[in-house]
């Protein structure tokens, strides 16, 4: 496990955030190339990539503050280094990119279409970094591709780095399914049901939540993930799109 790329002294670079922020970087990258396949502007998908990814990081930070205002004015600056994006956090920032779409006449679907490869990129990157911090515990196996996590010598399920590799597969089939889509909305759809199984059957390889219930909380996002994607395809216009031939 390596979970500072730079640990001297008191300067950490944490591993994740560094993997986190390329990946970032990289879907928004990667969302000039998928803006112009859906036919939708390069530099205004960008723009809203961005402000997406700015939204999500303020409105988190908003919250954390709201909710701990004692301890913001007290230790301001050790507040704001926790990780702070929860589901209300989630929330508000599809909420603010969804008025921030409509207000830039940006077609939703088309949209969704474009940022699905790039989000399961980022999902690479995320899983990655979970990999190399150690956060993502699997359960005990005897395979040989089994890790341990110091300081125990049980070997566990590289469940993060299944993870990446769903995510990299996952993302090579959005991209070469975008340019055939039929409708607006096909690859979200896609991206949701394939990322939604994915990770629910990944759960029966990792460390179980206390006290989960009749399923644990991934579980539940998952089913919800796959129910939104038959929403989705149920509800989309029927528009056909039409390929360049």
């Amino acid at each position: 496990m390596h979970p500072y790329l730079i640990h001297s002294g008191h300067l950490l670079l944490p591993t994740f955030g560094v993997l986190a922020a390329v990946g970032l970087m990289a879907a928004l990258t990667l969302s000039i190339r998928t803006a112009t396949t859906v036919g939708l502007n390069p530099e205004r998908l960008w723009n809203a990539g961005l402000f997406s990814l700015l939204a999500a990081f303020a409105l988190s930070r908003l919250l954390l503050i709201v909710t701990n205002l004692h301890d913001f004015l007290a230790y301001p600056i050790l507040l704001l280094m926790m990780p702070s994006l929860n589901t209300t956090g989630i929330l508000l920032t599809i909420l603010a990119t969804a008025i921030y779409l409509r207000l830039r006449h940006l077609p939703l679907l088309d949209t969704l279409d474009a940022w699905s490869p790039c989000a399961t990129l980022t999902w690479a990157f995320l899983a990655l970094g979970h990999f190399a911090e150690g956060s993502d515990a699997g359960l005990p196996t005897n395979l040989p591709w089994g890790i341990a996590i110091p300081p125990n010598s049980l070997r566990l399920h590289p469940v993060a780095l299944y993870a990446a590799v769903v995510a990299i597969i996952l993302t090579i089939v959005l991209l070469r399914q975008l340019p055939r889509r039929t409708h607006p909305g096909d690859t979200f759809a896609l991206a949701l049901a394939a990322s939604g199984t994915a990770q629910f059957l990944l759960t029966f390889l990792r460390q179980p939540y206390p006290n989960p219930g009749l399923l644990d909380p991934i579980q539940w996002i998952s089913l919800g993930m796959i129910g939104l994607a038959g929403i989705v395809l149920l509800l989309q216009p029927r528009k056909l799109v039409t390929h360049a031939v």
